[in-house]
C-alpha cells in the first residue's frame, strides 16, 4: 500500500495515456476550425465577392496577433510562469471567442463597397477585416494551446513514449483537419457557407470541456508527487530566452519548422481550390483529395515516432521528409500532368512527409533545450513559424491573383450577370422575393455556373478587354431575357424560381463557354514557392544533423531509455 502512494500518477499508463487524449480534444477542434473555410474558397469568390488576394489575407491573419503583438512569446513565457492549467485553459476560450467572432463575421451582411485602410495591406473588405480579426483573436489560444499541449505531453511522457504521445496527440488533432477538408464545402453545399464555422464553434466548446477535464486529472498527478520526492524545476527567469537563442541547434530547427510547414499548411490552405482547378475535380468531393494528407497522419505520425523512440534516427527521418516534400510539389508543377489519380498519389506522400518530420522535430527539442525553458522554446518556435504561416498565404493570395488577372473580375461579372437576370425574370413575371431569398438565388446559381465551366469546359481562355468584358454581360441578359419570353410561371413560387434558376444557369454557362471567359486559376506559381521551401527544408535539415554530430544532441539516439 505504502509503495503504490508513493508512484507518481505519470507511472500509470492508463492516466498518461488518459491526460493525452484530453488535451488533444482542443487542438482537434481547433485543427477543424483552422482548415473550414479552405474548402470554402470557391464560395466565397462567388457567393461574397471575395478575391484570391482577400482569402489570402483572411488565411494569414491566423498569425497576426502572434508576429506583430509577439503573442506567442508571452503565451510562452507565461506557460512558464503560471503553468499548464491556467495557460490551457485561457488559449481554449479564446480559440472559442475567435471563432464565434468570425462566424458572425461570415453571415453578417456588408455594404459591397465597405473598405478599411490598414497598414501594410491597403484596402481590405470590412467583411474579410472582421473575419481576419476573429480568426487573429483564434490564432492567439490556438498557438498558445499547441506550446502548451507539447509541454503537458512532455510532463507526463518525458523518458517513456515521448515520440508516439507526440504521434497519437498530432494525430488526433489532424483528425480535424481531414474532417474540414472532407465535409466543410459538401455542408456549405448543401446547407450555408457559414455552416462548417457553426459545427467550428460546436468544437470548440467540446474542447473547452475536455480540457477542463484535464485540469482535474493534472491536479491528481501534482498530489501524488508531493508524497515523493521529484527533481525541482529552477524558476523561470527572462534570461533564459538569451540561453535559448544563442544555441545554433534551435535555430535549425526553427527554420525548419517554419519552411516546411509552410510547405504544408498553406498549401491545405489553396488545396480543395487547386484541385478543382488544374484536376477538374467535383466541388463536392475535391476536398477529400486533401484530406488524405491528414488522414495518412493519423496512423503514420504515432508510426514515425514509435520508431523514433526505439531506434532513434531523428535528423535523418527530418532530412526524408524534405526530400518527399521536394518531390511532391515539385510533380504537381509540372503543367501537363493533371490527372486526379496522380494527385492523389502525391497527396498520399505529401502525408508520410508530412508524418516524418514533426515526427522527430518535436521530440527533438528537450533534447536541445533544458525542460523548464521548453515552454518559451516551443513558444519561440512557434512564433518564427507564424511568421511563415502569416507571410506565405499572404503570398500565394498575391501571386494567384497576380497570374490570373482576370479570373476575381471574371467572377463579379458572372455574379453581376446573375443578380440582374434575376430582378428582370422575377418583375417580369410579377414574382416577389425578399432580399435573404434574392441572396441565396444569386449565391447559388453563380457558384453552380462557376463550377461547371471549371470542371466541364475545356476552351482556351482568352483575355478580354473592359468593354468586350461589358459585351459578354449584355448578351448574357439578352439571351437570359429572350429565354425567359417562354417562361411560364406555376402556382407554386418556389416552382417558379427554380426554373428561373436552371434559365439564367444554362444561358449564362452558354455565353461564358462561347465567349471563352477565363474564370479558371493556373497555380503554377504557387507551386513552385512550395518547391522552393522544399528545397530550403532539405538544406536546414542537413544543417541540423551536423550540428547534432558536432554537439553530441543525440538526435540519431533513441528517446526510451533502458
Amino acid at each position: 500500500m505504502t509503495e503504490t502512494i508513493k508512484r507518481s500518477l505519470r507511472e500509470s499508463p492508463k492516466a498518461r495515456w488518459t491526460a493525452m487524449v484530453l488535451v488533444s480534444l482542443s487542438a482537434f477542434g481547433a485543427y477543424y476550425f483552422n482548415y473550414a473555410l479552405s474548402p470554402v474558397k470557391p464560395m466565397l469568390e462567388s457567393a461574397l465577392g471575395w478575391t484570391s488576394s482577400d482569402f489570402g489575407t483572411y488565411t494569414s491573419s491566423y498569425a497576426w496577433f502572434n508576429v506583430y503583438f509577439f503573442m506567442l512569446i508571452f503565451s510562452g513565457i507565461i506557460l512558464d510562469k503560471l503553468g499548464i492549467r491556467l495557460t490551457g485553459l485561457s488559449s481554449a476560450l479564446l480559440m472559442l471567442i475567435g471563432t464565434g467572432i468570425n462566424y458572425w463575421a461570415v453571415v453578417t451582411d456588408f455594404p459591397d463597397a465597405a473598405q478599411v485602410a490598414l497598414p501594410l495591406i491597403g484596402e481590405i473588405k470590412t467583411q474579410v477585416l472582421y473575419s481576419s480579426l476573429g480568426f487573429a483573436l483564434f490564432g492567439v489560444g490556438t498557438e498558445a494551446s499547441g506550446i502548451t499541449l507539447t509541454k503537458a505531453i512532455v510532463r507526463w511522457f518525458k523518458g517513456k513514449e515521448l515520440a508516439l504521445a507526440m504521434g497519437l496527440q498530432m494525430s488526433i488533432a489532424r483528425m480535424g483537419t481531414a474532417l474540414a477538408l472532407a465535409v466543410a464545402l459538401p455542408l456549405a453545399i448543401n446547407f450555408h457557407y457559414s455552416s462548417p464555422i457553426l459545427w467550428a464553434f460546436v468544437l470548440m466548446f467540446i474542447g473547452v470541456i475536455a480540457f477542463v477535464m484535464y485540469i482535474f486529472l493534472d491536479l491528481k498527478l501534482e498530489k501524488s508527487e508531493k508524497e515523493i520526492e521529484v527533481d525541482e524545476e529552477e524558476p523561470f527567469r527572462l534570461r533564459d530566452i538569451l540561453s535559448i537563442i544563442k544555441n545554433r541547434g534551435f535555430w535549425y530547427i526553427a527554420i525548419l519548422c517554419v519552411l516546411f510547414y509552410s510547405a504544408v499548411f498553406p498549401f491545405l490552405y489553396y488545396a480543395t481550390d487547386f484541385m478543382i482547378n488544374k484536376y477538374r475535380v467535383a466541388p463536392g468531393v475535391a476536398g477529400i483529395i486533401p484530406s488524405l494528407l491528414p488522414f495518412g497522419t493519423i496512423f503514420l505520425t504515432p508510426l514515425f515516432g514509435g520508431i523514433y523512440d526505439k531506434k532513434g534516427k531523428g535528423a535523418t527521418i527530418m532530412i526524408i521528409g524534405a526530400l518527399l516534400l521536394i518531390l511532391v510539389h515539385g510533380v504537381l508543377a509540372i503543367p501537363f500532368l493533371d490527372n486526379w489519380i496522380l494527385a492523389s498519389a502525391m497527396v498520399v506522400v505529401l502525408g508520410i512527409a508530412f508524418s516524418l518530420v514533426p515526427s522527430a522535430m518535436w521530440p527533438a527539442v528537450p533534447k536541445i533545450i533544458p525542460e523548464k525553458r521548453l515552454g518559451t522554446a516551443y513558444a519561440v518556435i512557434f512564433w518564427i513559424q507564424n511568421i511563415g504561416l502569416m507571410l506565405v498565404p499572404l503570398l500565394l493570395g498575391i501571386v494567384l491573383d497576380a497570374t490570373n488577372p482576370s479570373v476575381a473580375t471574371n467572377k463579379a461579372l458572372i455574379r453581376s450577370s446573375v443578380e440582374q437576370s434575376y430582378s428582370t425574370l422575377l418583375a417580369q413575371n410579377n414574382i416577389t422575393v425578399d432580399a435573404d431569398e434574392m441572396k441565396r438565388a444569386v449565391e447559388t446559381t453563380t457558384t453552380t455556373v462557376v463550377d461547371s465551366v471549371v470542371k466541364t469546359s475545356f476552351y482556351k481562355e482568352i483575355e478580354h478587354s473592359a468593354a468586350e468584358k461589358e459585351d459578354v454581360k449584355n448578351e448574357i441578359l439578352k439571351q437570359v431575357a429572350t429565354a425567359g419570353g417562354a417562361f411560364e410561371t406555376d402556382e407554386d413560387k418556389s416552382t417558379s424560381i427554380n426554373k428561373i434558376q436552371q434559365i439564367i444557369t444554362e444561358q449564362t454557362y452558354q455565353v461564358i463557354e462561347k465567349n471563352k471567359l477565363n474564370i479558371r486559376y493556373n497555380y503554377q506559381a504557387d507551386i513552385l514557392i512550395f518547391a522552393m521551401l522544399g528545397v530550403l527544408s532539405l538544406i536546414f535539415a542537413f544543417l541540423l544533423k551536423r550540428e547534432d554530430r558536432k554537439k553530441g544532441y543525440g538526435l540519431e539516439l533513441p528517446n526510451i531509455k533502458e
